[in-house]
């Protein structure tokens, strides 16, 4: 999973460092598992506007991706990986004994040939599904359930992975990306191995236009905005704008927006980092 750096003969290509997509086995999706992506433009069913900075892009198709694993004990070949842009991370289509297609996470390493297997009883490589009653303690691991049977929530993105510390009780302990450590119940499921695509984080597109593409509009930063539409804005020549905050007045920069009261608090050992 390189990265290719281009020749500046132009603006736009000096800076460009984007995957080779070299792991990328074909370029076709399984028709089977596509949904049409209709986009809204940041509007609501009335026209408002209720999110900034979105419209535009290149037309796309979204790929149903089974996050939850429910066939358990039918192995599946790995046919193809394959690039979704609905997402930064590699998706591999795989085919169980029985026929049956889907689309699942593509860890990194999991090649095309590749078996892969849910379930009870399952060894604990990479690609494979497991309750983390049966995981071994300091496995890697990714595509986390939050609760038994809802499909996976947790440690999706390109790069990320957590680890397995230990168990108590019904818990199984577990370090998140973000440093957190939580309790999450042993009868939920996660898969063995890191997301692949783990140099997503050093790509650089090179010029706004790749980001047209993807469907982002310019940000208009707040310190260039009047006083009425942004606490940040107004002020005489380039004036720095004040605390950072948000255009609704939350401040930035440290400010913990997380409930005391939240109900969950109390399944987290220890904090993220700061």
């Amino acid at each position: 999973m390189a990265l290719k750096k281009f020749n500046p003969t132009t603006p736009g290509q000096r800076f460009k460092l984007i995957s080779a997509f070299d792991e990328i086995t074909t370029s076709t999706p399984e028709k089977s598992l596509l949904l049409p992506h209709r986009k809204s433009g940041g509007r609501n069913n009335e026209g408002k506007m209720t999110m900034r900075y979105l419209g535009g892009g290149h037309k796309q198709m979204f790929r149903i991706i089974d996050f939850k694993r429910d066939k358990e004990s039918i192995p599946a070949v790995v046919k193809t990986i394959e690039y979704d842009p609905g997402r930064t991370a590699r998706i591999a289509l795989v085919c169980y004994n029985d026929g049956e297609k889907r689309y699942i996470i593509a860890p990194h390493g999991l090649k095309v040939g590749q078996t892969v297997v849910s379930g009870k009883g399952s060894s604990p490589e990479i690609g494979n599904t497991l309750y983390l009653s049966e995981i071994p303690f300091g496995t890697i691991i990714h595509n986390v359930e939050l609760r038994p049977g809802q499909g996976a929530k947790l440690v999706r993105s390109a790069g990320s992975y957590a680890q397995l510390m230990s168990r108590d009780g019904k818990f199984a302990i577990i370090k998140m990306p973000s440093g957190e450590t939580r309790m999450i119940l042993q009868a939920c499921k996660a898969t063995i191995g890191m997301v692949s695509n783990q140099d997503h984080q050093l790509e650089s597109s090179g010029k706004a236009g790749r980001s047209r593409w993807l469907g982002r509009r310019p940000r208009t930063r707040g310190v260039a905005m009047n006083p009425v539409d942004h606490p940040m804005g107004g002020g005489e020549g380039r004036a720095s704008g004040g605390h950072p905050r948000s255009r609704k007045g939350t401040p930035a920069k440290g400010y913990k927006t997380r409930s005391k009261k939240k109900n969950t608090n109390k399944y987290i050992v220890e904090k993220r980092k700061k």
